[in-house]
């Protein structure tokens, strides 16, 4: 039987975008551990036949006695478990596990990257000083001709390859994460307030701040509805909103926030839009992914990853990145019209079925991982 370790930077982030991939690797014969940082999900991962090796590693540390605890961290992991192949989630992850399965001798490693994230991103002078250097180490990361890449849309794969990080045989395209359809399914509960969903981490680059400029523009115009803010501030990133500007948000009166929910398909069937201006480095949203697949319609911004799920006038509106009083538009006309919400939501729901499904995500990831270790 053939042996799979995921390594993984938290472990509510497996449970939320890899722990089906996980499940149906175990379906089709793999016995599967997680490398993690654990901290309230390990029952439910133990319950699904995941072997659980605890991880210490903070995602902005710099210091280098803990990164370099880290490293031996996967070390350890892969001596105990001794994989036939490792599937490492994110930057660090990537780089850690290229370093420690040097050291091992394992040959068969997939390296995944949900988008290219702050470093690539963002104009910010730390991203444009950082990527010289992260270029470099990627190049070196992503040797061995057993060593596959998985990405998720065709803009990141154009980067990585203009900046000759990776050959392009050995990039696997596969859009997203998957979307449980029949959990995410349109059973709207609509109230007579419609409600506008930004769901996600909640990081300045995710527009967050936009969102709450469409609040207060069209609640301005006497327009009757509501817009909430699904997810928490992520401290490991410089990009986190600081929740005190988050309570001032909603001291204002402008837009709810929810926190992180654990019951996303109840909070999306009560949303009649979602929107997310988003200007990161995303992969492929998978909360546009979950709205579509709940027959939602969705206006964001025309950037990598959302523009692989948002087909323009079809299911949503891809606005030009940046364009405030587009996007705000955008959400009014879609206010005002339950019909054409109606019509792109069924859109949405469509492309899901054909294209996003958890199924088709990981029987492309088991094609991956068989090649690797047959």
């Amino acid at each position: 039987m053939k042996r799979l370790l995921f390594i993984v930077t938290e472990d509510w982030y497996f449970v939320s975008h890899r722990l089906d991939l996980a499940i149906a690797a175990i379906d089709s014969g793999y016995t599967v551990a997680l490398l993690s940082n654990i901290s309230t999900h390990r029952g439910l991962i133990e319950s699904k036949g995941i072997e659980i090796i605890d991880w210490s590693l903070d995602r902005r540390s710099r210091n280098f006695i803990s990164e370099f605890r880290s490293i031996i961290g996967v070390v350890k992991a892969i001596r105990h478990f001794k994989p036939d192949v490792v599937h490492a989630v994110a930057m660090k992850p990537v780089l850690y596990t290229a370093l420690a399965t040097r050291i091992t001798g394992i040959k068969a490693r997939v390296y995944a990257l949900a988008g290219l994230g702050f470093i690539f991103s963002s104009q910010k002078k730390m991203a444009r000083l950082l990527k010289p250097f992260f270029v470099v180490a990627f190049r070196w990361a992503l040797k061995g001709h057993k060593s596959r890449l998985i990405l998720q849309n065709q803009d990141d794969v154009a980067l990585l390859l203009n900046y000759r990080v990776i050959e392009k045989n050995r990039i696997c395209l596969i859009r997203g994460a998957g979307v449980n359809t029949e959990l995410f399914s349109p059973q709207n509960k609509l109230s007579a307030i419609p409600l506008v969903v930004l769901s996600g981490r909640l990081l300045w680059a995710k527009g967050p701040e936009v969102f709450v400029k469409c609040a207060r523009l069209l609640k301005s115009k006497g327009i009757s509805v509501r817009f909430a803010l699904v997810g928490e501030p992520d401290a490991h990133n410089p990009e986190s909103i600081p929740v005190t500007q988050l309570h001032e948000w909603v001291n204002e009166g402008v837009v709810e926030w929810w926190g992180r929910r654990n019951d996303m398909p109840d909070v999306l069937r009560q949303a009649a839009i979602v929107c997310l201006p988003t200007t990161y480095g995303e992969g492929l949203p998978k909360a546009l992914l979950e709205a579509a697949s709940c027959g939602l319609p969705i206006v964001t911004y025309d950037v990598p990853g959302c523009r692989e799920i948002v087909i323009n006038d079809v299911n949503g509106y891809l606005i030009p990145k940046n364009d405030e009083q587009g996007l705000f538009a955008a959400v009014e006309m879609l206010l005002n019209d339950s019909l054409l919400r109606e019509q792109m939501g069924k859109a949405g729901r469509e492309l899901v079925l054909n294209e996003f499904s958890q199924k088709k995500v990981a029987d492309e990831t088991i094609k991956v991982w068989d090649g690797l270790t047959s």
